[in-house]
Order: structure tokens, then sequence, then C-alpha cells
């Protein structure tokens, strides 16, 4: 199939590239000529594992970037929209949305072929039709289910394994105004021939979207409740979660005995909060749409309300075992490993109560400090720490390490720290150590140590 992506960020370029590799001929437009000549060059503009080498084997081939989006919609029979829906003061801001259905809704207008629209960007429940749709009617001139199909196709990767996410869903979910609409998108995806398609209507996938992020958040968001009041009554969240996940409705036991310990339980795990471009914008989104319309949403708001208090409450006893002054390092400014997403990051909250308790604070992260440096200048004077890439460097007369990304380069912070003197406290929020490996140690969700 000939495809048109419009965007290409995280969404649309992982989208664009794998169905590419998949066999597909695909063109990604975007308005920022320099993003698009480095595309073209082969340059990967963003760090996901495995897409570079994906993007360069069907580059020039079977994908392509563009900047003329004309070109792109009349020479493709399907058009994905992958554009940004950032969340404003009180719902999420559709601009970008609204100007593409309205460019793809122009170069309908002289298409006379059937043509597919499809929105790929998470927007809230009824944007596809009560926004999309009437945006590409008016600019084409022309009538959607006759003259052109319109739908909603969500995406469910996960930044770090976004390119195994695509080329091994776990669902496929394909929303459309009519059954010609909802045939011509689960073409797109027929080599999964094995996989879940669910077939529905575009509001219906819209709410899927958002209900499966909101409930991975609001986990997260428990556990860390269930961590901090383990903690008070003077047991370690760690013990209590693993029987919780022996349960076997979590953890199933298969007929030969041995238990499946799925991924999902990584979101009944302790830790500093949640971060990313999706789970908090989502969460916030949705818990808006439902205050739109009415609906109390206390579980929603509880959730971002948790997320909000949690770095502070994970980093409170660094700030009062040490005296103003100390040097205190920061491992992590990525939201997680694998990714150099700093948005919504722990460390954006982290860090800035730190450097106000009078500490001097570095920060390290294998990829990220680009970003975090760009990030944290919205909320203090990012000059007022230092940047540090060497992770030996960066823990130099450290009195306390605070770790917020659970980095593989990080597992081996008990052999870089057993000869340093004094002995550092170490702050584990990600529960990666085992706490005897630390002469001081706390760690989300463990008592503190008394003294």
């Amino acid at each position: 199939m000939k495809l048109s992506v419009i965007g290409t960020g995280y969404v649309g370029l992982v989208s664009g590239v794998c169905l590419a590799h998949l066999g597909h001929e695909v063109q990604c437009v975007d308005i920022d000529a320099a993003k698009v000549d480095r595309i073209n060059g082969g340059e990967c503009p963003i760090h996901e594992d495995g897409l570079p080498e994906l993007m360069n084997g069907v580059l020039g081939t079977r994908f392509s970037a563009t900047t003329d989006l004309g070109e792109a919609v009349q020479n493709s029979e399907m058009t994905l929209i992958a554009v940004g829906t950032p969340f404003g003061e009180e719902r999420i801001d559709l601009g970008q949305i609204e100007s593409a259905a309205r460019a793809i809704g122009e170069q309908l207008a002289t298409k006379d072929s059937y043509h597919v629209v499809a929105v790929k960007s998470t927007v809230v429940p009824g944007t596809t039709e009560t926004v999309v749709l009437p945006i590409l009617e008016e600019a084409s001139g022309k009538k959607a289910g006759a003259d052109f199909g319109v739908g909603m196709n969500p995406e469910f990767l996960r930044e770090g394994v976004a390119v195994p996410d695509f080329l091994n869903p776990d669902r496929i979910v394909v929303g459309g105004i009519d059954e010609r609409t909802v045939d011509v998108m689960s073409q797109l995806y027929s080599i999964f021939t094995e996989t879940d398609v669910v077939r529905t209507t575009p509001s219906t996938a819209e709410m899927i979207k958002y209900t499966a992020n909101s409930l991975l958040a609001t986990l997260i968001s428990f556990s860390n409740e269930i961590g901090n009041l383990s903690a008070a009554v003077g047991v370690d969240v760690t013990e209590v979660m693993e029987g919780v996940h022996l349960d076997h409705r979590f953890s199933p036991i298969l007929e030969d005995g041995t238990r499946v310990r799925p991924s999902s339980l990584t979101y009944l795990e302790a830790g500093c909060g949640f971060g990313g471009s999706c789970f908090p914008k989502d969460v916030m989104a949705l818990e808006a749409h439902a205050r739109a319309a009415g609906v109390p949403a206390p579980i929603l708001a509880g959730a971002l309300e948790i997320n909000a208090l949690q770095p502070g409450l994970f980093v409170a006893p660094v700030i009062d075992a040490l005296e103003p002054g100390a040097s205190v390092t920061v491992l992590g400014a990525a939201f997680k490993p694998n990714t150099d997403d700093v948005r919504e990051s722990p460390t954006l909250r982290i860090v800035p109560a730190l450097v106000d308790a009078g500490f001097k604070v570095t920060l390290h992260d294998p990829i990220a400090l680009d970003n975090a440096r760009s990030e944290l200048a919205q909320h203090m004077n990012a000059d007022d720490l230092e940047y540090q890439a060497d992770l030996d460097a960066s823990l130099k007369s450290a009195a306390a390490i605070v770790v917020v990304t659970s980095w593989d380069a990080y597992r081996t912070l008990p052999d870089m720290v057993a000869n340093m003197q004094p002995q550092p406290l170490v702050a584990d929020g990600r529960r990666m150590f085992e706490p005897g490996k630390f002469a001081r140690y706390v760690g989300v969700g463990r008592p503190l140590a008394k003294s």
C-alpha cells in the first residue's frame, strides 16, 4: 500500500519506517526542511533502539521524507496523521491536528480516487468525527464515507522498545466511520495474521488508547501510594509487591507448573514517579475531558496528584540527611532508560528541589543531558548545576547519589562507590539495588534506617 504519514516525530517516524520495513511504500511529511534533509541523508533524528538501522534499510526504496504534503497525499492511498497533541491548561491542543486535516482536505479536493485519512495521534474521544472529519469535508468539498474514509488508528508503543512493539503488536485497533474505511485500515496490518484486531468506531478507538495509558499510569501511582504507606508502617514495599505479584491472576501458573511473570508487573512496583510524553499528558487529558462532560474522575485526578508528589517525597530524606552545600549527584535525566526523552521526568522536580535546598548538584545521563538542560531551563536557572557525561567523574566527592533512571550503566554502582570515603548516601528511586550493597541506603517504599 502507498502511504503518507504527516509528522516525523516519535510516532510518525517509527510508524512510517516500520510500515516501510513491512513492505509498504511510505512518505513521511514534515514542515521542518532541515529535519527532512537529515532523514533523507540517513540520520535518524530521534533516539530509539533499532530505528536507525531499520530506517537506512528502506531509505530510498520504500521510504523517504518530504516537505511536500500535497505530493505525498496525491501519491498515496492512505494518510496517517501523527502530529503532536500537547496538553494545554485545560485540554489538549488540536492546532497541529486541525492544520494537518485542512491541508489534507485541500488535496482531496483534486484527488479522484478514494483515500482514507486516519488519525494516529492521541486525541480525546469524539475528535476524529467532530473535528477532523468536518475540516476534511469543508476543505475538500467532498463527503466523508462517499468520497473518502476517516478513521482512528491508535499506537501502543513504549519508548525505548518502540520498534519491537510495532513489529510484534499485542493488538491492533482500527476505528472507522464505515466498514470500507475499516477494511482499508486493516489491510495496512494484514501481515499480522496472528494478532487480535479490534474493528470499531473512531470514538471507541480513541477511548481505548486513553484507557490503556491511564490504567498503567494509575497502577504506578497506586504502587507508589502503597510504597509510601509501607515505609511509614515499617515494611518494605518490594516484599509487599512480591506477595501481590504471586496472585495467579497476575502471574498465572501453567499446566506444567511454571509461573508466568508478565512484564505488566513492572507497573505494580514503587518508584519515584512516571513521566514521558504519554502517561502524564493522557491522564490529564482524560481527566479534563471527564470534567468537561460532567463526570467525576477521582481516580484519574488521584493518580496525577500522587505522581506530582512522589519525586518530592522520595528526595525528602536526602535533603534532611545532608548539610547545605553538600555535593549531590543525580543519576538519570530521561524518564526511563533507553530513551533521551526527559519530558515530565521526575528529574525535572528532583533537581530543582535539591538546588533550592542549597546543594551542589551534578546531573548524569548517558544520552539525555542536552534535552535535560533545555527542559530544566524552564524550571530553574539550568546553569545552577553541573552536567556530567562521564559517570565516574560525576560521582567524585558526592555526599549523596540519587538514582532516578534505571539505566543498565548504573548497575555497577555498588562497585563504583565501595571505596569512596566517606561513603555516600545512596537514594534508590527505582529499587535497582539490594540495600545491603551500600553502607548508607534509602530506597523508595522502604522504611528509613533508625539513627
